[in-house]
């Protein structure tokens, strides 16, 4: 190596490369790591400098020739190259490797308008120092690669333009914490900020990216998802399209429900018109989704629901379909199909789908989601009504084209909105769930817009965060991060905007949370169980009765000093209901755990002191953020023991946990062959989740004849989600003809499962 060649300083000077230096910085982020060679970084570095290369270019040289190192052999690389990252960004963010003082950065920052302002007025500078010398910097080192190339690329506050970054992940920690707890008692808030902080810079609690990229900032929209009631009415499609786009444009994840617009050909106005169906309107949603970018990066992302009995159903399931023409395509959204249990009656019965417009049949679609057997008896009587128009359809014809568009698109998702709304938080009688969100984990109520600008109708918002089950040590972990997630969601509903009427008055009287989990694999595999096998049936039972029974303890011990939520009333838990008391009672046929906690005296508190929050979990897919806590990804099992993860800012290789211990257990997506053990434990989980799950179904063609999955398979598999209990089937993943191996272990992720490029990013 020419030691001759020059460095081009920041401000312009040239001088001789210092190698020395260069060996030195390796050296230190190789620390206590194992198999990482700081010469074959070097090597790899080196041949790739030239004279008069920047000082910046140097860092980004190194780190990427340590990145380019991880593999299944040598892990540690995720860290080497992850460490070199930070020490770079911090000298970009601060001009040294040392942070600044917490109190001088945020005095700063409030100056240049990159964070809110209320941080200097709410706190003093005597506790600014306090936090200051809580805080561990050296927590940035527990990071792996993925993780700080995701920090960097969206989380830390920036000027996009430039690529100036203005701080690193611990100020990020404490300052989300101090604007939560902001409004809490002077003598109890500093204790609560450190533990929150504690709790998500050790990675016990994953925070979703509205949260870790907005909270500190001017901008104050945080919840992930979004659901929008459309009726059957042009005022009400218009209202329905003007908040998509003020949604969209905050960067959240949409679901509409358009299930009540009329079908093709129904009467308007007596007959004096006839209606031009659902197409143009969900092309009109579509647009109105796409309009506006999300921090310059995509589109938005949104999923429309409508009935499988829909009069327009047969057109509406093919609507991402590649064949046909844009005329009768609306491509660029996904679908969420609902389904009840006389839909898989008639199925299994061998009988016919009768398909009518939601206008011509009174009382049909609100009873659909109300009250089954008033649907199955209005359903019935439509049926053999002569003077309504209708199509009768083969239950397995319709069925076959459900799952044939599901498996060829893998973005047509199941509602079964029966199980939403008889194991639900709510009392479908005056507070019916009739929708889902993009990713297909939230069940809440909604209500038709009438207005834009009024608070008639109800749309729905949920706050997400995540417990990383890999980083708990036991169950009763979950006793003081259910206090403290619950404490800084429920916050956090105060402390943000609300761009619409009704989004602010349903969160008000809701106050709805959705916690869920990420890691589970990492969780499974360090438990020595399979999802394959029935073995991980009574830990998961056991997990996540824990989770929600400290979740609602945490909730109404907040109603107990805050208030219980203004429409508690609406909700079973008034009644004295609990998830153990309305969960698919077939779940005991694969799980015969029981149950671990003091549910009745808990019963009793609820139905005393009221909670604080009408839901408290959902599972969601949390494809970003598992990636900070170097996590596997909501509760998938990973496609590989290295998984490479495309993304704006390069190819990511990320490791799974503790992989050189625990190869053996862990169970890959492809070698779990049928779903039925992985659907018993989302019927498991679903038992105390009072949301819904993004439970995804998962098939190798190669394993079948002619290798083709079978239509029987894919119907047996939406029987058997049915039967335990599922509320909501998210993506359908296909392994394609690709070779997964690429000779160091890695494999492609096959879709960027960021809820679809909309919010909902946890």
């Amino acid at each position: 190596m020419n030691q001759q060649l020059t460095v081009t300083k920041r401000n312009g000077r040239k001088e001789n490369i210092d190698l020395e230096k260069i060996h030195r910085v390796i050296t230190w982020a190789a620390e206590g790591l194992q198999n990482v060679s700081v010469s074959l970084v070097e090597l790899k570095a080196h041949i790739q400098f030239y004279d008069g290369i920047t000082t910046s270019d140097i860092h980004e040289t190194i780190i990427k020739s340590a990145a380019d190192l991880i593999s299944e052999d040598a892990p540690d690389y995720q860290y080497l190259a992850a460490r070199l990252a930070v020490f770079h960004l911090r000298k970009k963010a601060y001009g040294q490797y040392e942070p600044p003082k917490l109190y001088d950065h945020v005095a700063k920052l409030v100056d240049m308008g990159k964070y809110d302002k209320h941080l200097m007025e709410d706190y003093s500078k005597a506790e600014l120092e306090e936090l200051d010398n809580y805080i561990d910097h050296t927590r940035d080192l527990n990071f792996s690669y993925a993780a700080v190339k995701q920090l960097e690329g969206k989380y830390f506050v920036q000027n996009r333009v430039t690529k100036e970054i203005y701080e690193s992940a611990q100020f990020l920690y404490i300052l989300v914490a101090a604007c939560l707890f902001a409004k809490y008692p002077t003598q109890t808030r500093l204790s609560y900020i450190k533990r929150f902080y504690d709790a998500a810079s050790e990675f016990k609690i994953s925070l979703p990216t509205p949260i870790m990229s907005g909270v500190r900032t001017p901008t104050r929209q945080f919840s992930s998802c979004v659901l929008i009631e459309c009726g059957d009415s042009l005022d009400s499609i218009n209202a329905t399209a003007g908040s998509i786009v003020r949604y969209v444009s905050q960067r959240a994840g949409i679901g509409i429900n358009a299930g009540r617009i009329r079908a093709l050909g129904s009467e308007i106005r007596n007959g004096e018109a006839f209606h031009t169906g659902c197409i143009p309107f969900y092309k009109y949603f579509q647009t109105a989704v796409k309009c506006c970018s999300q921090g310059g990066v995509r589109g938005g992302a949104a999923t429309v629901f409508y009935p499988m009995w829909h009069g327009e159903v047969q057109s509406l399931l093919v609507l991402k379909n590649n064949r046909g023409v844009e005329e009768n395509r609306v491509r660029h959204m996904d679908y969420g199909v609902q389904l009840n249990k006389l839909m898989y009656s008639r199925l299994v019965q061998g009988g016919n789908i009768t398909l009518f417009s939601p206008s011509d049949v009174p009382g049909l679609y609100d009873a659909f989601f109300e009250d089954q057997e008033r649907f199955e008896r209005l359903y019935v009587q439509y049926e053999n009504d002569p003077s309504i128009k209708k199509e009768t359809v083969k239950a397995l014809e319709l069925f076959t084209l459900l799952m044939q568009e599901r498996a060829s698109t893998g973005r047509i998702y199941i509602q079964n909105v029966d199980h939403c709304n008889t194991h639900s938080p709510f009392d479908a009688e005056v507070a019916p769930v009739r929708q889902s969100n993009l990713c297909l984990e939230i069940a809440l109520p909604t209500k038709p817009l009438v207005n834009v600008e009024d608070d008639s109708g109800e749309i729905a918002l949920c706050t997400l965060s995540a417990f990383n089950l890999g980083a708990i040590k036991s169950l009763d972990d979950f006793e003081e991060l259910s206090d403290l997630v619950v404490r800084a969601l429920d916050a956090l509903l105060d402390y943000q905007d609300y761009p619409l009427p009704a989004a602010y008055k349903s969160t008000m009287n809701r106050r709805t949370l959705g916690v869920g989990v990420i890691n589970f694999a990492y969780y499974l595999a360090k438990n020595g169980v399979k999802y394959s096998d029935g073995s991980a049936n009574g830990l998961t039972h056991r997990t996540f009765e824990a989770i929600q029974y400290y979740l609602l303890k945490a909730s109404v011990e907040l109603a107990k000093e805050q208030g219980r939520c203004p429409l508690f009333n609406e909700t079973n838990y008034a009644k004295g209901l609990l998830p153990i008391d309305t969960y698919k009672k077939d779940v005991d046929l694969v799980c015969d755990e029981p149950l671990h906690y003091d549910w009745d005296g808990l019963r009793s508190e609820i139905m005393e002191h009221g909670l604080r929050n009408s839901t408290l979990t959902a599972l969601m897919p949390s494809e970003t953020s598992s990636q900070i806590s170097n996590a596997t990804n909501g509760i998938e099992p990973p496609r590989g023991y290295v998984s490479v993860k495309a993304s704006k800012d390069g190819i990511l290789k990320q490791v799974v946990p503790d992989f050189v211990n625990l190869k053996e257990n862990y169970e890959l997506l492809w070698n779990i062959g049928a779903n039925d053990g992985y659907l018993h434990l989302v019927g498991i989980m679903q038992k105390f989740v009072d949301q819904a799950i993004s439970a995804n179904t998962n098939y190798d063609p190669s394993v079948y004849d002619n290798g083709k999955v079978p239509m029987k398979k894919l119907l047996q598999d939406l029987l058997t989600a049915y039967k335990y209990g599922v509320k909501t089937l998210y993506y359908h993943n296909t392994r394609d003809g690709a070779k997964d191996d690429q000779g160091d272990g890695t494999v492609v992720a096959e879709q960027d499962d960021d809820c679809a490029g909309g919010g909902c990013k946890i």
